[in-house]
């Protein structure tokens, strides 16, 4: 509400009370309420990945430094770093008791290494697919809302889509049936294509697949990267979740590889909304720093659309 507006309504507010007789009371201040903003931002623990591989931080930690030294309490985790106990209840139960205990939302696992869901030998796809089973269980357990998996496959556009559409669908027809998301990155290959990768979303047609946009990850092959303005926006129907990736950062706070201002208006024109994720991966700051500064250009965008 701009300056003349708030007069106006104040003046009008008065000459309602003097023609009733009633004291201009307001019982709450409604110009002082924050409008929220259109997302909400969790942190992705590959923004931590060099100190997880060196063993500097684990997967229990995680979680409790993206709230105590970031104030998210949002946040996405990475299979490898589960270290093979995704399937040890006392493990996931020692993590959920963590994050239940500081109010943390645990949003989606990230699972890679579990075989190729469009891969054009049947037997391998099946097995693809079967692999994936305990993480939808984790992700369950842990009060998730997805699992983020790989369209990914050997052969040409139109081999790969085929036989990912099929591993995609019963995937997701099994994650419904424990209300659990499977959604797909662009991630390399022909899923950084985003009409591809629309084209699948459209052919397996079911509500519980969905796709991850990520900024940065539109590099199809060494010679041939997609525009990841275009891509975004193509993804954005199917989107259960947005991955913000950041790399370095100018004098202003602004992402230089990236236009972030450009982005947020894609996805506010697109009328989405929902949880966007810091995923840190650049080498000119530490991996700390760099997340610092990609929260603090997140809560600028937040405060710009609220």
């Amino acid at each position: 509400m701009n300056t003349n507006s708030r007069r106006s309504f104040l003046k009008n507010l008065g000459m309602l009370s003097a023609a009733t007789g009633l004291a201009p009371l307001v019982p709450f201040d409604a110009f002082s309420i924050e409008k929220k903003a259109f997302f909400d931002i969790s942190l992705a623990e590959w923004s931590f990945h060099k100190a997880l591989f060196a063993k500097k931080m684990t997967n229990l930690e995680f979680p409790l430094k993206a709230k105590k030294d970031y104030g998210i309490n949002i946040v996405e985790y990475v299979s490898p770093f589960f270290d093979k106990k995704e399937s040890d209840q006392a493990y996931l139960k020692e993590l959920l008791t963590i994050t239940k205990n500081e109010g943390i939302q645990n949003h989606l696992i990230m699972v890679d290494g579990e075989g190729m869901l469009g891969d054009s030998d049947e037997k391998a796809r099946k097995e693809a697919i079967e692999k994936h089973y305990k993480w939808v269980s984790a992700a369950k357990y842990l009060g998730c809302k997805s699992i983020r998996v790989n369209a990914a496959g050997r052969g040409t556009a139109e081999e790969v889509k085929t036989a990912v559409v099929d591993g995609l669908g019963r995937l997701a027809e099994y994650g419904k049936a424990h209300k659990i998301n499977i959604i797909v990155e662009n991630h390399g290959g022909h899923s950084s294509d985003g009409s591809w990768l629309a084209s699948v979303m459209k052919q397996v047609n079911n509500p519980y697949c969905g796709t991850l946009p990520d900024f940065g990850n539109f590099r199809i092959s060494k010679d041939q990267e997609y525009d990841k303005y275009k891509g975004v926006e193509e993804l954005l129907p199917y989107a259960k979740g947005i991955s913000a990736k950041a790399f370095n950062f100018d004098a202003n706070g602004n992402e230089d590889t990236i236009d972030f201002d450009r982005m947020f208006k894609i996805i506010k024109d697109g009328k989405w909304s929902g949880i966007v994720g810091i995923e840190y991966e650049g080498t000119k700051l530490s991996e700390e720093e760099g997340i610092k500064k990609t929260v603090e250009l997140l809560r600028k965008i937040q405060k710009q659309y609220a």
